[in-house]
């Protein structure tokens, strides 16, 4: 058996050492972001956190990360994990992990976002993989499946340009909607009790993401790109990352457009935006969890595997992100009881591995030997 594909037992140090490692990594990671905040570093987060409080979040991680190294090195009879593990951490405490101050942060034109890279990936593996782990919907599959890697390297991009997606998602709304002069609209827009603001705001973003969303699966060309996001066999936490970037472009053009033109208010907007980093991990992960009565409500994780389905005939159901009730007035809702779909993933694709190939691929031919009519598959 490939070792990705093999489960780790508790017992032998790896969990613990897989453990220090990775938070070694985000440590190590992380004590560049305090060197050099202007580069690494988004204006729009720097708002939400203080040095002080990261300070003490990376002590913490490096200690840790060291306890890990330390109970991998008790349990495990080769010692390699832990091993690693120290050896990151020593590198990192070595850079001034215990002792590193916040730099003062000048103006830059361009920034990565690696601190929205590390907060995000600590904050959704610290929800997501103990929750996959007590409650999986695929008991075999692990957390080291083969496709894991190739999923990895989409959230990590995603994340570091978040500048560059951020700054071409918005271009359609400026182009088309900037010179309306919607001041006055914005002012009563916020003016709405925060409740009913907030709810408006999602509402109105689904609808738009939801036609989006039909209209890469329904446009042959455009499928060859969406594709991309359905060609994941093993859906978990990091699944949903898995998005070619002209997708990205498209979908998120789409939401911000009513974000633009309604003009909600910071604190709903920045709501919106947590919540859907949140939901949409959410949705892909491998939990049999159905969330009882709010299943018909809001997207599940069993409502969005019938999306990913590898039946080409549940092709085109559940487009909705966020409500599906939108489905079920445009005639594309599923959600068949308590019964999930028996596979995921393209069940004609023949989809080549690795994220450089995927990015490259849509460019040149389909997915499917032959191209098919997607309109006449989303009606089935």
């Amino acid at each position: 058996m490939n070792q990705s594909n093999q489960r780790f037992k508790i017992g032998e140090g790896k969990i613990s050492g897989s453990l220090s490692i990775f938070l070694g990594i985000l440590a190590f990671f992380g004590v560049f972001c305090f060197k050099f905040p202007e580069l690494l570093t988004s204006p729009e987060f720097r708002e939400i956190y203080t040095t002080a409080s990261m300070q003490i979040l990376l002590s913490s991680v490096i200690i840790a990360s060291l306890f890990f190294a330390v109970l991998s090195f008790i349990l495990s009879k080769k010692k390699t994990w832990g091993m690693y593990g120290l050896l990151i951490c020593t590198a990192t405490i070595f850079m001034g992990g215990f002792t590193v101050q916040g730099s003062k942060v000048g103006e830059t034109s361009w920034y990565l976002g690696l601190d929205w890279l590390l907060l995000d990936l600590l904050l959704m593996a610290v929800i997501f993989i103990p929750i996959e782990l007590i409650w999986p919907k695929n008991k075999e599959q692990t957390k080291f499946h083969p496709e894991w890697r190739t999923d990895l390297v989409y959230f990590v991009i995603s994340h570091l340009f978040i500048q560059f997606f951020g700054v071409i998602t918005q271009q359609p709304a400026n182009i088309f909607f900037g010179w309306m002069g919607l001041s006055g609209l914005h002012t009563w827009v916020q003016s709405l009790p925060f409740v009913i603001e907030l709810v408006f705001a999602f509402l109105i973003t689904d609808f738009f993401q939801y036609w989006a969303h039909r209209t890469f699966h329904i446009h042959t060309y455009l499928w060859r790109f969406h594709s991309v996001h359905h060609s994941t066999q093993n859906m978990d936490w990091l699944a949903g990352s898995r998005t070619h970037f002209i997708d990205i472009f498209f979908t998120r053009a789409m939401a911000f457009i009513p974000l633009y033109v309604f003009g909600f208010s910071p604190i709903v907007f920045n709501i919106y935006i947590i919540f859907m980093a949140i939901h949409a991990v959410l949705i892909h992960s491998n939990t049999r969890i159905n969330f009882g009565f709010l299943k018909y409500i809001f997207a599940t994780p069993q409502y969005h595997f019938w999306h990913h389905c590898e039946d080409p005939k549940y092709y085109g159901k559940n487009f909705a992100t966020i409500f599906p009730f939108i489905d079920k007035i445009f005639g594309t809702y599923y959600l068949p009881g308590n019964e999930w779909p028996e596979g995921t993933g393209l069940h004609e694709a023949n989809f080549p591995k690795g994220y450089l190939k995927q990015l490259t691929y849509p460019f040149t031919k389909s997915p499917f030997d032959n191209d098919l009519n997607m309109e006449e598959r989303t009606k089935r």
